[in-house]
């Protein structure tokens, strides 16, 4: 009896046992399964995030170049040393010096040849939830594999008009050009300028 009861107590103890694990299992799986929505979640706010401020300085850096060429005899843009530059007062063209949402570090900056900053990108090499749909001053973005490559400069590509992929643009007709001269130096034709005999008439007499 006391035999039986020793083997019911250890049989009681394995399915608990084997209880217990499973739910361990269990919780883990949704433990991982949260942590990766979050990881999502996150990933997607940050991504808004970057591309509200890059479109910002992109537009911070169009309207400084824009006021710094007033006036100026020589073309070409101007572009800031430092995205300081584009919060001096009295006139701020940017409220801030952001950084990077991705990952909260340095932008990484495009440089012009007179070596001011044309344009930033995130430093970030994850691919982005976004692929279209962007706004129309970062359009080109469409298709980018990482966040790394969108770069938010001035002037943008996307100010140029964009042919699709594979269209071929129709080719445009050469202006015709008036002539007063009589072809082949000759005089017209008196018979092709005069309406054909109709028919039934007789023609005239020579």
């Amino acid at each position: 009896m006391a035999i039986c009861y020793r083997q019911r107590v250890i049989n009681e103890r394995g399915v608990t046992y084997l209880m217990l694990m499973f739910a361990i299992v269990l919780i883990g799986i949704a433990t991982t399964a949260a942590a990766k929505q979050w990881k999502t979640t996150v990933q997607r706010e940050r991504e808004i995030d970057l591309l509200a401020k890059g479109v910002e300085i992109q537009n911070a850096l169009a309207l400084y170049s824009a006021t710094k060429k007033a006036g100026r005899v020589m073309p070409g843009e101007v572009y800031p040393q430092t995205l300081a530059d584009l919060t001096r007062l009295p006139k701020p063209f940017l409220r801030k010096v952001y950084r990077d949402p991705m990952g909260h570090g340095e932008w990484e900056y495009l440089r012009a040849p007179t070596g001011g900053i044309m344009g930033v990108r995130s430093a970030s090499h994850a691919k982005p939830f976004r692929q279209r749909n962007f706004p129309l001053s970062v359009r080109h973005f469409e298709g980018r594999p990482t966040y790394h490559d969108w770069i938010f400069q001035y002037p943008s590509p996307s100010s140029a008009p964009i042919v699709p992929q594979g269209a071929v643009p129709l080719p445009i007709a050469p202006p015709i050009e008036e002539s007063s001269s009589v072809p082949d130096g000759g005089a017209l034709n008196e018979s092709a300028s005069m309406d054909p005999p109709i028919a039934g008439e007789n023609p005239p007499n020579p």
